[in-house]
């Protein structure tokens, strides 16, 4: 949640999009009194009918919503494979993950999860030519 100013807006929804990547966000105006108005969308949908419309007038607030669960970045999953596969390679399953989880600030459970199943993969042989998988 932030408070910005009406000129400003447009640019700041816009950068935010930028920066965090579409979420969802709510911009209202005038909160509390008889020309509260309330707009919901994504960020870039918002910065765009307010750089469209001019800059609005009153007070302004801006609530940037978390991202979709199904947002996560490909290039993080694939860090912290990596990271878990170089710690898998001198320790231990429990101390891989935990040493992983307190690097990254992820759940150790998740982490643990991720390097449960690097594992596995790894002494899975693949099938070779011919055989069934």
């Amino acid at each position: 949640m932030l408070f910005e100013s009406p000129r400003r807006l447009p640019e700041t929804l816009a950068d935010a999009a930028a920066v965090l990547g579409e979420r969802p966000a709510v911009v209202a105006r005038e909160l509390t009194k008889l020309f509260e108005t309330v707009r919901r969308g994504t960020l870039r949908e918002l910065a765009g009918q307010f750089a469209a419309e001019g800059p609005p007038k009153g007070e302004i607030v801006v609530l940037i919503g978390a991202p979709a669960e199904d947002a996560a970045p490909a290039q993080a999953d694939a860090g912290l494979d990596a990271r878990l596969r170089d710690a898998l390679e001198r320790h231990s399953l429990k101390d891989a993950a935990a040493l992983v989880a307190d690097e990254t600030g992820r759940p150790k459970r998740v982490v643990y999860a991720r390097a449960l199943a690097l594992a596995r993969a790894a002494r899975t042989p693949e099938p070779g030519p011919g055989e069934e998988a």
